[in-house]
């Protein structure tokens, strides 16, 4: 049986292999085969970097003498060897995963390089200074990446030595600078890590790899696979690449492209680079980059051929590509490829350029867009009309805008965001260290850095604006606070971003709400030819529903009466009515209610003209209408201490003895849903006539209208027996006295287990049932949302006891099979019965994918993830396609 093969030449890859060589293996390999000019390497298998952490840290059997060998065909490749005193072979290191992750770790440049190889490198290139930068750096980056020292540690020594020779640059540094700097930071290496820099460059490979396969497990890697929700189980390929140089002057440079604008999806080279520069120069931030377009008039001959090499890789990947290019005195090389990241915007636009412009089709266009980077488009932008104090202008690199307060550390951006502060997380450049910042921040302000830089790929990714690049802010983090000329923004000053114009503005903006157009109107168009499931949204006003019906919403699948309670102008009346002392009483403050709630479900069904509106009657319990008990002790104490009015006294000590009877220890599983409508039946009754006299209002205007009402919590048939044939006598009611002749359906919500297991008893009572999904997850788990997310929940998700959060993505394990019951049993004793799901969960792309999965009629989300739905929807049909055809073979 032959061993496992764990190294590959370039040459020996495909495109097809990235779960094998990672996407930078599988891309150099791809680019290899159709003859670009690639720096030749070797790959070191995904694989392999699972065996080295199973085997606690040790290589695979084998494999040390699989790199040997193939490093000795990149000698002959190259007619070079590594660590040569005379004739040097130099490779970079890098990490790839299967799936891009940017930011995990740092590439390693100029590896080979020691005392006697870097003397090679000077008369080989005659250029002393270069040949010693390179080692410079070389030393930096690797004392960093695999030997743990923090950057400031090598870059205080650079600067001081800038500083002594009044230079700017590095690039303007000495030789005997750079012979000086390079001493101090092997002193730095020995002091920091307790070793001399290695010498052998044998041992600097072996070391750089293991830091490559460590890094996989590293907090940042593992923060950005928790947001991007990437398995665990992957692993990272390891990329050893001949050297190329776009640091030998001025015929050399180093950048970054994309075969379409990142953020607009704008057809045409978009990208940035620097002359004279590594590659790590152009995505650090240090120098900011010229734009691509400069290299037409500096290098026209190089520009021409980048620009033909951009249209074969797209045409070749049928996506836009993201490249890295070096220029070694004048010759151009290709060092990477790979599907660009970009905004929802971006991915849109794209998408649909490359239907018309018959590189995909229109399937492929809807699965290409991530359903839930669709939500990025509905980000809110700076009112038109607004007058704004702009203070500075970057660079435009995540479109949206945001207002907060302005904070200077990562750390303490994260406390203040989970904190429920909104702030504006500002650095000089951000680094992968700062991610978990920038997740809990609106926005993101750089003063260096590009639009390809990280703070830009981050914050696209993420969705979030983000302004780089912005050098007219001078940042003072000891002091906490930065200059824009003579003004001083301190921490914790207001400031507000625009991450589509580059604008920096004091002070809190006006936003407004997005708005659907072009390409957008497309591909949701092309999605909704492909799918099965329905898309209502829960919407509790009249505007609401407009809005909701705007984004596509084929009816409302929640509307929250006890919503409309809560307005300030009703919550006497309602208050009122709970403390009834009769039902007399609580008739009287009901017959107030009535008007109102009449008016609510006019506007809605209005709004909904010809579609379903499915009406949750009142659900709650109704101490949540009364003032807080800790409140009004403290209202009650403060009248004792002060000999206060007595009257007022004897009123609020009354109020204070109604409020605490009905305190429940479990609200949650407390006096609530239909058996508030068993035990008050009269509330019921006045919920049902407001609706059934809007319907009849609206009937007899000619506006068709089909409603909905729906029991909540049930857990037994009698209950929603009960509560069905009140409905119906309130209906025959209303059309006895208005004379109108209506249809409706009355249903539930499954929330509980008990309702999903005995689904096929409750069906025979029901025209519908809707799945209330936050329910249905605590009841399931055991788990109160509200005490969970805030103390262990967390944990549970970080230490993977849980996937992920069941709240945001359904639990198909558990809360899926009873759901799948309970449709499954429903629909045996009720063929024509009606499914949906109201719950969050019903805009989150993989639970609408189950939904999907499971015969559901239709999902229901918040108005504004209504076009997410749409689009996750098309994608469950498309998949389940796809899977299909697999299967035949086809």
């Amino acid at each position: 049986m032959a061993s496992k093969k764990y190294v590959y030449l370039f040459s020996e890859g495909r495109a097809d292999m990235r779960r094998l060589l990672g996407g930078k293996g599988a891309n150099l390999a791809e680019m290899t085969n159709i003859g670009l000019p690639v720096p030749q390497g070797i790959t070191i298998t995904c694989e392999a970097c699972n065996e080295y952490n199973r085997l606690g840290q040790q290589f695979p059997p084998g494999m040390e003498e699989e790199v040997a060998a193939r490093l000795k065909d990149l000698e002959a490749i190259n007619g070079k060897k590594l660590g040569d005193p005379q004739n040097p072979l130099l490779v970079s290191v890098r990490s790839g995963a299967p799936v891009s992750m940017p930011g995990m770790m740092d590439t390693i440049l100029n590896l080979g390089l020691n005392d006697e190889s870097v003397k090679g490198l000077a008369a080989q290139t005659g250029d002393e200074r270069f040949a010693l930068d390179c080692y410079r750096r070389f030393i930096q980056m690797f004392g960093n990446v695999v030997l743990g020292i923090e950057h400031n540690n090598f870059e205080a020594v650079l600067e001081k030595h800038k500083e002594r020779l009044g230079v700017k640059f590095d690039n303007e540094l000495t030789p005997e600078a750079l012979r000086e700097v390079i001493a101090e930071y092997k002193d730095v290496v020995k002091n920091q890590s307790g070793r001399d820099f290695p010498q052998d460059p044998q041992e600097q490979l072996y070391m750089a790899i293991r830091a490559v396969f460590g890094s996989w497990n590293n907090p940042r890697a593992i923060v950005y696979r928790k947001i991007n929700k990437i398995p665990d189980d992957l692993g990272t390929a390891v990329n050893i690449q001949t050297m190329v140089f776009g640091n030998m002057g001025p015929t050399s440079g180093t950048g970054v492209a994309f075969t379409r604008n990142p953020a607009t999806g704008e057809k045409g080279v978009y990208g940035e680079y620097l002359i004279n520069a590594q590659g790590e120069d152009v995505v650090a931030g240090i120098r900011t980059p010229k734009p691509i377009s400069s290299l037409k008039e500096e290098m026209p001959e190089v520009y021409r051929q980048f620009e033909d090499i951009c249209q074969l890789l797209e045409k070749h990947y049928r996506d836009m590509q993201d490249i890295e290019f070096t220029i070694e005195k004048g010759k151009l090389f290709i060092l990477q490829t790979r599907n660009g990241k970009r905004t929802a915007a971006a991915a849109v636009k794209i998408a649909v350029d490359m239907v018309n412009e018959g590189l995909i089709t229109k399937e492929e266009a809807v699965l290409r867009v991530d359903a839930e980077q669709l939500g990025q488009l509905m980000h809110r932008r700076i009112d038109p009309k607004a007058k704004l104090q702009v203070v500075a202008k970057g660079l435009p690199a995540s479109p949206g805008a945001a207002s907060g307060q302005v904070v200077f550390d990562a750390d303490e951006a994260e406390k203040m965001g989970l904190d429920g502060q909104k702030v504006i997380l500002v650095r000089t450049e951000t680094t992968p260290d700062d991610i978990h910042g920038i997740v809990q921040a609106q926005g993101v302000l750089t003063a260096r850095g590009g639009m390809t830089s990280h703070a830009a790929v981050v914050a696209r990714g993420m969705g979030k604006p983000a302004v780089t690049g912005c050098d007219a802010i001078k940042i003072d983090v000891e002091n906490k606070r930065f200059f824009i000329g003579d003004l001083v923004v301190k921490e914790g000053d207001i400031i507000s971003i625009d991450g589509s114009t580059g604008n920096v503005m004091l002070g809190e903006v006006p936003l407004i709400d997005p708005q659907l157009t072009g390409e957008f109107e497309t591909i949701l168009e092309w999605a909704d030819s492909f799918r099965r499931l329905k898309v209502r949204a829960n919407a509790d006003t009249p505007e609401d529903a407009r809005r909701a019906r705007e984004f596509g919403a084929e009816g409302v699948g929640l509307c929250r009466t006890e919503h409309m309670f809560m307005q300030v102008d009703r919550l006497p009346v309602v208050q009122e009515m709970i403390l009834a002392k009769t039902k007399e009483e609580r008739e009287a403050a009901l017959a107030k209610l009535l008007p109102m709630q009449q008016g609510d479900f006019y506007g809605i069904l209005k709004a909904m003209e010809g579609l379903p509106v499915t009406i949750r009657l009142l659900d709650p319990p109704l101490h949540e209408f009364l003032p807080n008990i800790e409140e009004l002790l403290v209202d009650v104490t403060r009248l004792q201490a002060t000999n206060g009015d007595p009257k007022e006294l004897e009123e609020k000590q009354a109020l204070l003895r109604e409020v605490r009877a009905r305190h429940e220890f479990n609200p949650m599983l407390g006096h609530r849903g239909c058996r508030l409508g068993i035990t008050y039946p009269e509330i019921y009754a006045m919920q049902a006539r407001a609706i059934f006299q809007a319907v009849a209002q609206l009937v007899k205007e000619g506006i068709k209208v089909l409603p909905e009402v729906e029991i909540p919590l049930v857990i037994h048939v009698n209950e929603l027996k009960r509560l069905h044939e009140l409905v119906d006598e309130v209906a025959a009611a209303v059309k006895k006295e208005t004379g109108v002749d209506f249809e409706y359906k009355v249903g539930t919500m499954i929330e509980m287990p008990r309702a999903c297991a005995t689904a096929d008893e409750i069906a025979r009572e029901a025209e519908f049932f809707s799945f209330g999904t936050n329910d249905l997850t605590q009841t399931t788990f055991g788990f109160s949302r509200d005490d969970a997310e805030g103390k262990f929940l967390h944990q549970y998700v970080d230490e993977k006891i849980l996937k992920e959060d069941p709240f945001i993505v359904l639990d198909r394990d558990g809360v899926g099979k009873f759901m799948k019951m309970a449709v499954e049993l429903g629909r045996s004793t009720n063929p024509k019965l009606e499914v949906g799901i109201c719950g969050e969960h019903g805009g989150e792309p993989s639970s609408v994918e189950f939904c999907h999965q499971i015969g559901l009629n239709y999902v229901s989300c918040s108005p504004f993830r209504v076009p997410v739905a749409r689009l996750a929807a098309a994608q469950a049909a498309l998949k389940e396609k796809k899977g299909q055809l697999e299967q035949k073979g086809e």
